[in-house]
């Protein structure tokens, strides 16, 4: 059937076929142009995590710091000079001149509590700050050196940096069709009927976020350029959730064109040092340039957003397309150089049958191998896993398609065999396999122990600080709050206390009165509140890894000190609560006391940066060692924040690949056997690339290189990609075995000289792909390179030298 179909469609008719697929490219790149990035926060998280759902309930409920943006300050003067004094307040008035500004705080707007009268009731109606007259700046300075609320929050221990915090305007269409659509999403999820107006909301969130965002540029931008025109003035860095959204959209942007087009120009260079034929050259980067903008087009189509996860898509598409093209050129070549005088046509023709079989199930594999993505439960991974697939899906079509019928357009021309005449590699590797058997065998049971030991020490940790290179704002600006300002990545608890009371005879008036009038604050702040918020205050303060707390314990601990180290009893306590001025409040209380639900809310930073941080075990710690303090006489807690969100998508993303890997090589298996028709042939292909795997994956366990959210999906890739050079050696040798007469060691010699070359060149290409992604800003793109380049390379020595070798030893096919 498909020999009918080259000779008497594309083989017969080249230029209409082209003509025809052009169209059709032409028709997806109007699509690609729809093709959009998301590098929020959400992209990152589980798809039906439900302690999502109760972080936004309570986003919801408390004050929230998503709209806001830190500039860390690092004076050239004292920070109490007069004129750094003075800088603040003229920087203050040139950040509210931004459109989008709401609102700017420094350490001359914060309530001085103790500056002023230490009595609480004068001190609610008359709250001092630096901008008050007659300030006592020295009191001021011991003040916001030692005071719980202010040290290492909003000026660093040494009192060298300080915080300007930037609010911006909310948008309130933006929050909207947000809401909106996240309960679409719900609905959807319960009730199939509710998906068309889930794609409705979608569409109607994505076209107001493009112009949102284009705002969000705007406003990072005039900010930074203020903060630019000052440098004169002292060390000024920006932080906040919105400028690393912006910044990472910039990143995966630059990623695609650079990555691109920095691989193509490689790709360029290998494929003329390697063949020296323009034709060669011209070819395969057209057929990989349709390949790219078909898939684009299917992305736009489908509405499959780019993000940090999948930036690096464009990469993975030219190297696997790449491989598709170089096995059937060197198949030609092949045929071309031993059989001179055959026909163009008939060349062509050979060369694409005989190629198709074992580079449809190659694809196919690969293909496998990135579908067990979608178990992720992850939006963005799954999308990878739709999106390559399609991707290499296209491009085995197109170049099945494009190649033969352009080369059976084009006369036969001399052929260049001078590189793989010179660079003897595959020869080389055949007298390995040959010669020294008992040593990869000894090296390949090393490997397999070294593998073994080395993956149960592999761990998953997600260090945002560290995910960007040291050059870049957004690492200067998140390092130096990490270091000074009390950490970076933020994590709550919310501790609900219990209503009812046991209506026994130890209950006292006071217990009765409480019941009657709960929401009224003189009542509600009663000792077992306040003890156990101090408490939980204290157990978070005294971990080595978390920063900055704050919560209602901070309060008391600063009402401790204005009372001469009295404690705040529960009616100076609702005396705060109800007359300090709103916008005090909502800097030392708000955030942190709900009476209406019964709760107190803790906030924490974690020192991200710390390399002996391990969150996973920090939270189970957190989790456990909270019972104590939170008896279920007293309430419930739960943990939140993006520390517990990032957190969940890592160890569920871990415990899925690992599992999928069980299951990807199972499917291998059964693929393979009546692919090569031996069980044999099949276990020996299988170990042939998880042993070299498991052996880099080893390696990261013992050097401490923990899987992140880019570096876990490395598994489930390679799986898939490394198994296309066992396929294609296993089918080679097969073809040189019967015309051998079953003569194994001569099929091996003979194979590594044919099929041995395209596999090393396809490897090549896979290395300066994957190499290109160390010129990222991004860390985990770098690592996840590095990591595909090691996993490749051991992949292909499995394919050429210990697969050839175990066929040797077993010698599974018959003949």
């Amino acid at each position: 059937m498909l020999r009918k179909i080259y000779e008497r469609l594309i083989l017969r008719f080249p230029i209409t076929v082209l003509a025809v697929l052009f169209i059709i490219v032409g028709i997806l790149a109007v699509q690609a142009s729809k093709l959009e990035v998301d590098a929020s926060a959400e992209t990152l998280l589980l798809e039906d995590d439900t302690d999502l759902l109760f972080m936004r309930e309570m986003s919801a409920r408390y004050p929230s710091s998503l709209d806001m943006l830190i500039i860390s300050f690092a004076p050239k003067n004292d920070l109490f000079a007069t004129e750094t004094l003075h800088f603040l307040d003229a920087i203050s008035q040139e950040l509210k001149r931004v459109e989008r500004v709401d609102s700017v705080m420094s350490i001359l707007d914060i309530p001085l509590l103790e500056n002023g009268s230490s009595a609480i009731k004068e001190l609610v109606n008359d709250v001092t700050t630096l901008r008050s007259p007659h300030i006592n700046l020295q009191k001021a300075r011991e003040e916001l050196l030692t005071s719980p609320i202010y040290s290492e929050n909003v000026v660093s221990k040494d009192l060298k940096t300080t915080a300007i915090v930037v609010m911006l305007k909310a948008d309130e269409t933006y929050a909207k069709l947000a809401e909106k659509r996240n309960s679409a999403r719900e609905k959807a999820a319960v009730d199939t009927a509710a998906k068309e107006e889930f794609k409705s909301a979608s569409e109607e969130f994505k076209k107001y976020r493009s112009e949102f965002r284009i705002k969000e540029y705007q406003t990072i931008d005039e900010i930074r350029a203020i903060l630019k025109s000052h440098d004169n003035e002292g060390a000024l860095f920006l932080g906040g959730v919105n400028m690393i959204a912006v910044d990472m959209i910039t990143f995966v942007k630059s990623d695609l064109i650079y990555f691109g087009a920095i691989l193509f120009a490689l790709l360029a260079l290998t494929l003329w040092v390697i063949f020296r034929q323009i034709r060669y050259v011209i070819l395969p980067l057209l057929i990989c340039a349709l390949s790219i903008i078909s898939t684009a087009g299917i992305l736009g189509f489908f509405g499959w957003e780019v993000t940090v996860i999948s930036s690096n898509f464009i990469a993975l598409q030219l190297i696997l397309t790449i491989s598709i093209i170089l096995h059937l050129i060197v198949r030609y070549r092949e045929l071309a150089s031993k059989y001179p005088k055959v026909p163009q046509k008939e060349l062509v023709l050979l060369a694409t049958l005989s190629k198709i079989k074992p580079s449809f199930f190659a694809v196919f594999t690969t293909i496998i191998g990135f579908l067990s993505l979608m178990l992720a439960n992850i939006k963005p991974i799954i999308n990878l896993g739709w999106m390559m697939a399609s991707g290499i899906t296209m491009s085995l079509v197109i170049a099945f398609t494009v190649l033969p019928a352009i080369l059976i357009i084009l006369p036969k021309k001399r052929l260049y065999i001078k590189f793989e005449k010179e660079f003897a590699f595959s020869s080389y590797c055949a007298k390995i396999v040959d010669k020294r058997g008992f040593f990869i065998v000894l090296l390949a049971a090393c490997m397999v122990i070294f593998a073994f030991i080395g993956i149960q020490k592999i761990r998953v940790e997600n260090s945002f600080v560290n995910y960007f290179k040291s050059s870049t704002q957004i690492y200067q600006g998140m390092k130096n709050i990490d270091k000074n300002l009390g950490g970076t990545t933020p994590m709550d608890l919310v501790v609900e206390f219990n209503t009812d009371k046991n209506a026994d005879e130890e209950e006292d008036d006071f217990e009765k009165e409480f019941t009657k009038n709960k929401n009224d604050p003189k009542y509600w702040f009663t000792p077992k509140i306040t003890n156990t918020a101090l408490n939980i205050h204290n157990y978070f303060e005294n971990n080595e890894f978390i920063g900055k707390v704050q919560s209602l314990g901070t309060l008391l601990k600063v009402g401790k000190r204005l009372n001469n180290g009295r404690e705040l009893d529960n009616f100076e306590l609702a005396l705060i609560y109800t007359k300090l001025p709103e916008d005090y409040k909502n800097i030392i209380l708000s955030p942190y006391v709900n009476i209406e639900h019964n709760e107190l809310r803790f906030t924490m930073r974690l020192i991200d940066s710390d390399p002996n941080l391990k969150r996973n075990e920090l939270i189970q710690k957190a989790n456990e060692e909270l019972k104590q303090i939170i008896t279920p006489d007293i309430g419930t807690y739960r943990l939140s924040g993006a520390m517990v969100l990032y957190n969940n998508m890592l160890q569920s993303l871990f415990k899925s690949q690992i599992l999928t890997l069980g299951a990807v090589a199972v499917v291998f298996l059964v693929i393979f056997i009546p692919l090569f028709g031996s069980l044999k042939a099949s276990l020996i292909a299988l170990a042939s690339n998880l042993i070299p795997m498991g052996a880099v994956f080893g390696f990261m366990g013992f050097t401490g290189i923990p899987l992140d959210m880019m570096t876990i999906t490395i598994a489930a890739i390679s799986i898939g990609m490394g198994v296309d050079n066992v396929i294609h050696y296993i089918h080679r040798f097969k073809e040189e075995l019967r015309l051998s007469g079953g003569d194994y060691t001569k099929a091996m010699y003979n194979s590594h000289n044919s099929i041995g070359h395209a596999m090393y060149y396809t490897t090549m290409a896979t290395v300066l792909g994957f190499g290109v992604l160390v010129f990222s800003n991004f860390i985990p793109t770098i690592y996840f390179g590095v990591l595909t380049v090691a996993v490749m390379i051991m992949v292909f020595f499995g394919a050429i030298i210990l697969l050839p070798k175990l066929l040797l030893i077993f010698k599974p096919f018959r003949y």
